[in-house]
């Protein structure tokens, strides 16, 4: 096989190749690393590609038979690797353990052949750190692949293995897939263990899952991924039958909210919007009911969670330096991370009951308030992906914590509402800008209702394909012209940093 073949196939296909015999793993391992040395110095999304992946034992065999894939390098645990989480204060950390989420994916086939970079701590939904630099996205490298996701979204849109971990607490799943036009499910709370260290984590605020190309890979990988472990502390509805037989079932007549007024602060980019309004159109000629829905919460509520949230942190976050032996600093925390730190640090614990309710109104509202919908179809991001080096990112020192977290809320408008109420929700990339950007849409649906949409990404993936799309950064082809901006972005910003 040639690399430019083995772009062209998303997981699922080449585990088809696989057990056909057309092609081994470690083949596709070699590929995978042939892809990354053509590409990656490049968009800077792989930190590191294992040196033993050729040889780490696993599985051969389940749903995807030995093919190539990353982490994540926030989250998701692999023992004896690195998990730096971004951050300078985690450099050359080592893990020893596995994460439930490890596990399945090697008993589900999938054979871990490096990691990706990730933001720091996973603060900002851009991607850029002081530790890793920037990470171009792949459509245009001047602009950002978005966080905190943004190496595994990057890789996988670039062709370095067409799968790979992301983890989503406030929409770091789906931004990246929507500014790098790929598939990003969020899956409904306890859908995916945090184990066996992290189960439920931030609140429920917090999963794991993958960014891929097809609706296909969306839905075997949550049948690889899905399933109560011991210690989660609650066991959610399960699925009917497996997620990858909902590609084959008849969708029906569902009601469609549809949201065509901005959810924030900041307005939703024209072209967003009429891409909003085109799939609205094509819903009601598939013979779904769709109205418009009001926007079901207040920003302002959202970003006082944020503050909460982050403010709890501070204490874990100084456990973890003096375990390490190490202090929180200038030289060990981004601008933004340290003066977040530095607001929760001297907070008192009574702080924690008043987050605990403002989570549990706004479950209860937003609740209340799409209960009489199926699904909803909603922007992913407000505007297509944003140039590099805007003043919301965490190396920068122009906001404070309130108006950081204030910025995130209005960015995120539409995403970290239902991380609070645990919904699954996706980002497909059904638009282009006039530019050629990538345009996500999110559909989210019912509180354990993965299978709804599965179902119907499936209708809206065979109504509008994407997979013609192409990006201009992508291994096996020639754009070296468009190649080479990325390092003059790499190098103006690493001056920056001094």
């Amino acid at each position: 096989m040639k690399l430019s073949e083995y772009v062209d196939y998303d997981a699922t296909g080449l585990a088809s190749l696989v057990k056909s015999k057309q092609v081994t793993p470690v083949e596709l391992i070699r590929l995978a690393r042939e892809a990354c040395n053509e590409v990656n110095p490049h968009i800077n999304a792989v930190i590191e590609f294992y040196d033993d992946a050729e040889t780490v034992p696993a599985s051969d065999f389940g749903l995807f038979n030995g093919v190539p894939f990353l982490r994540k390098d926030l989250g998701v645990a692999e023992a004896g690797r690195f998990q730096e989480r971004g951050s300078r204060l985690f450099e050359g950390s080592r893990t020893n353990f596995d994460s439930n989420f490890i596990r399945r994916a090697r008993a589900g086939g999938l054979r871990c052949v490096g990691r990706t970079t990730t933001t720091e701590l996973g603060t900002s939904g851009l991607s850029e750190s002081t530790l890793n630099g920037i990470t171009g996205n792949p459509w245009h490298l001047e602009r950002s692949a978005g966080g905190s996701s943004c190496g595994a979204a990057a890789a996988v849109a670039a062709g370095i293995a067409p799968i790979a971990s992301a983890g989503d607490g406030g929409g770091s799943i789906r931004t990246p897939a929507a500014w790098c036009g790929l598939v990003g499910l969020n899956p409904s709370r306890g859908r995916i263990s945090g184990g066996p260290n992290n189960q439920d984590a931030a609140f429920g605020l917090a999963r794991h899952f993958v960014v891929c190309r097809t609706v296909r890979d969306m839905a075997a990988a949550l049948d690889v991924f899905s399933g109560p472990q011991p210690g989660d502390p609650f066991i959610i509805v399960q699925p009917n039958r497996p997620y990858f037989e909902e590609l084959s079932q008849e969708t029906g007549t569902l009601r469609v909210g549809v949201a065509l007024s901005r959810w924030g602060e900041l307005d939703v980019a024209p072209d967003v919007l009429a891409a909003v309004q085109s799939v609205a159109a094509l819903f009601e000629a598939m013979g779904h009911q769709v109205e418009e829905i009001a926007p079901p919460y207040q920003t302002h509520d959202y970003s006082k969670i944020l503050l909460g949230m982050s403010d709890l942190n501070a204490s874990s976050l100084a456990a973890a330096a003096q375990a390490m032996g190490r202090r929180i600093s200038t030289d060990t925390l981004e601008p933004m991370n340290l003066k977040l730190y530095e607001r929760g640090r001297d907070l008192p614990l009574s702080t924690a009951a008043d987050l605990h309710e403002a989570i549990r109104r706004m479950r209860l509202d937003v609740a209340e308030a799409i209960d009489g919908y199926d699904i909803l179809l909603t922007p992913t991001m407000p505007t297509v992906a944003v140039p590099h080096g805007c003043n919301y990112s965490t190396i920068s020192s122009e906001l404070s914590p309130e108006e950081f977290m204030e910025a995130d809320a209005a960015f995120y408008q539409h995403l970290g509402v239902f991380n609070v109420t645990g919904n699954p929700s996706v980002s497909l990339p059904l638009a282009t800008s006039a530019a050629g950007l990538p345009i996500g849409l999110q559909l989210v649906g019912r509180l354990g209702d993965e299978a709804t949409l599965v179902r119907v990404a499936r209708d809206l993936e065979i109504a509008r394909p994407w997979s013609r799309l192409r990006p201009g950064v992508r291994a096996g082809a020639s754009c070296l012209s468009a190649w080479e901006t990325v390092g003059e972005t790499n190098s103006s910003y690493l001056s920056r940093l001094g």
